[in-house]
């Protein structure tokens, strides 16, 4: 057997730049990297001996460059991934939020913090989480739950197991998810003698499980009994490469289609089957007609509360579900007629046995009358008063191209753009919305602009998020990955806010001038993008931000618009209620009159039917 010596970190490397995905291209699309004394001596020297065969990215915080690679992930439908080193310590323990959004939403990442050292010599080292009552507990630990697979690597040979488990869990359609290679940081400098063989170059294909044919059986028996079935598209429909499969299905069959935030732009928003978002955030076209539908036929998607209007949308008393989920633990939730398959052939094998089924006709004004709606609130405003979420969302969308990708995470914006972007095609919307975590946006742009470089990538951010985290803005100037940050300042926390008061809450610590403050917060957003490299400027109006997208798409850098914004208007239109747990108890006359009727909406959920 040949042989060859390299130190583990080394060999690490080597191997992960051998894996190609299913269509020949690398896997990996590099490593991001914050270096410090846990990974700089062994992975770092490791990463610069590979040089452009496996590229290395530099982040300027360790949640944001992990962030940057999931959004890699998730615009290229899970097919490539990036790997993340950082030190031990605070830099570990910056990217557990990472590894939980990745988790929530699962997409692939391969994280590697640096560990303590394996042989316990000079324990403890700086940075070390001791446990009094376990000596092999370090601050890595706190990913084992948040990971899909974890391990810690204390010896070099440990790799040739490790890795491939890594892989197998980065590639699989189910296990999909974060993994974590807690590496400690005397193995990552150990030689050893590797069989050569475990370097060769090798293509993970795309797995595509197929359904139990008396699955498939039952799950046409119950499309073909229904009198109104209606899909819900999830972002399975995206990771399973089957938008036009959906698309071609739901005309074949009449079956009227709603997206939830993953799933969006599934269907090109103009075709008349879609009738757009779908829950609390949802249209009102899609919203009656899953009230009405007796077959919900839930494809890709795990069904969480945004999706289902906390189990209190689908009011037909006759309504089944029918869940059509590569994971078996997502298709049989909520008592389904479960169907675990790929969803691309399942619509195949679904298409081979419906026969000349065809779903009653939607009305058709329903649809027209959401698409009034969404034109009216994006429109042009006609005051001089400040704008509305809503508003800005209607220019930025006049002033993009239909190939442009719109990226955001949380806050008001991401319902306002559930309800209102018009997307035309796939992976046009790329919204974080399972963790719903702040500050993923402007990182999440930088990753979905590595991925996608021939489309542009507008980031939609509030001012509350943005201060969260705004660093990789640097980032991308300093890569040259051109990205469009517009910035909406409406001084705080405006959807919670909305939400505190729609829960019979006075405002209270949420906007910037109702929370306890010496001086009044006066943050000058574009001078500090401006500081960090990127174009910036001010608009006081729609029309001039019109103006300064222009500008903005014909600029070569990442550019950054600021507007303010009003904090209280959201889209009256469309939506649903949402469970948020009201106080039973209160001297406040509004707080009671919340309670009595989040009470009475408590009586219209059907969670365990």
């Amino acid at each position: 057997m040949k042989t060859v010596r390299l130190t583990a970190a080394q060999a690490m490397v080597r191997y992960l730049s051998q894996q190609l995905n299913a269509d020949g291209y690398p896997f990996f699309g590099g490593c991001w990297a914050i270096f410090g004394h846990g990974n700089v001596a062994g992975i770092g020297e490791a990463l610069h001996g590979a040089g452009d065969t496996f590229p290395t990215w530099r982040g300027h915080n360790e949640q944001g460059m992990a962030h940057a690679a999931i959004a890699y992930s998730k615009a290229s439908n899970r097919k490539q991934a990036m790997a993340v080193t950082t030190s031990i310590g605070p830099g570990a323990t910056n990217m557990v939020t990472a590894a939980a959004l990745a988790h929530v939403n699962r997409l692939p990442v391969l994280l590697i913090p640096g560990d303590v050292f394996a042989n316990r010599a000079p324990d403890p080292v700086l940075q070390q989480v001791e446990d009094f009552a376990d000596g092999t507990i370090s601050a890595n630990d706190c990913f084992k739950p948040v990971s899909r697979y974890f391990d810690r690597i204390t010896r070099p040979e440990q790799l040739l197991s490790a890795l491939p488990r890594a892989m197998t869990v980065l590639t699989d359609p189910v296990d999909c998810g974060p993994v974590t290679l807690a590496f400690c940081q005397d193995v990552q400098a150990e030689a050893f003698d590797w069989p050569e063989s475990f370097f060769a170059t090798k293509t993970w294909k795309r797995v595509r499980p197929r359904a139990d044919l008396d699955q498939i059986d039952a799950a046409v028996a119950a499309i073909k009994s229904a009198k109104k079935p209606f899909i819900i598209a999830g972002g399975g429909v995206h990771y399973a490469d089957a938008c036009d499969d959906l698309r071609d299905f739901v005309h074949r069959y009449n079956i009227p289609v709603g997206e939830t935030q993953a799933g969006k732009s599934a269907v090109p928003w103009d075709d008349d089957l879609n009738l757009g978002s779908i829950g609390v955030t949802g249209s009102s076209s899609a919203n009656a007609v899953a009230e009405e539908a007796d077959l919900i036929i839930a494809l890709g998607t795990r069904l969480q509360d945004f999706t289902t209007g906390s189990w209190a949308l689908f009011k037909n008393p006759d309504r089944r579900i029918l869940s059509i989920n590569v994971a078996a633990y997502d298709a049989h939730k909520h008592d389904a007629i479960s169907v675990v398959g790929d969803a691309k052939v399942t619509l195949m094998e679904l298409d081979n046995a419906l026969g000349d089924f065809v779903a009653r006709p939607v009305d058709p004004v329903l649809k027209q009358s959401w698409i009034k709606a969404v034109d009216d609130v994006t429109a042009m405003p006609t005051g001089n008063e400040l704008p509305t979420d809503a508003q800005v969302i209607g220019a930025v969308q006049r002033s993009t191209d239909k190939d442009a990708i719109v990226v955001c995470a949380a806050g008001g914006l991401p319902g306002e753009l559930h309800k209102l972007w018009k997307t035309s095609r796939p992976n046009g919307y790329h919204v974080e919305y399972g963790f719903s975590c702040m500050g993923y946006e402007i990182a999440g742009g930088l990753g979905v602009k590595m991925a996608c470089p021939d489309r542009e990538v507008v980031v939609m951010v509030g001012d509350g998020s943005y201060m969260m985290m705004n660093s990789e803005l640097a980032t991308s100037v300093m890569l040259g990955h051109k990205i469009i940050t517009v910035i909406l300042d409406n001084r705080g926390y405006g959807c919670i806010n909305r939400l505190q008061m729609a829960t019979g809450g006075e405002s209270f610590n949420n906007l910037l001038d109702t929370a306890r403050h010496v001086e009044p917060s006066a943050i000058d957003f574009t001078a500090h993008a401006r500081a960090m490299g990127a174009t910036a400027e001010k608009v006081a109006s729609i029309s001039e931000l019109e103006a300064a997208m222009e500008r903005a798409r014909k600029s070569d850098r990442s550019y950054a618009i600021v507007i303010d914004t009003d904090p209280l208007p959201s889209t009256d239109a469309g939506g649903h209620w949402w469970d948020v747990a009201v106080p039973e108890v209160s001297v406040r006359p509004a707080v009671n009159k919340a309670r009595e009727n989040y009470e009475v909406a408590l009586k219209k959920q059907r969670p365990g039917d």
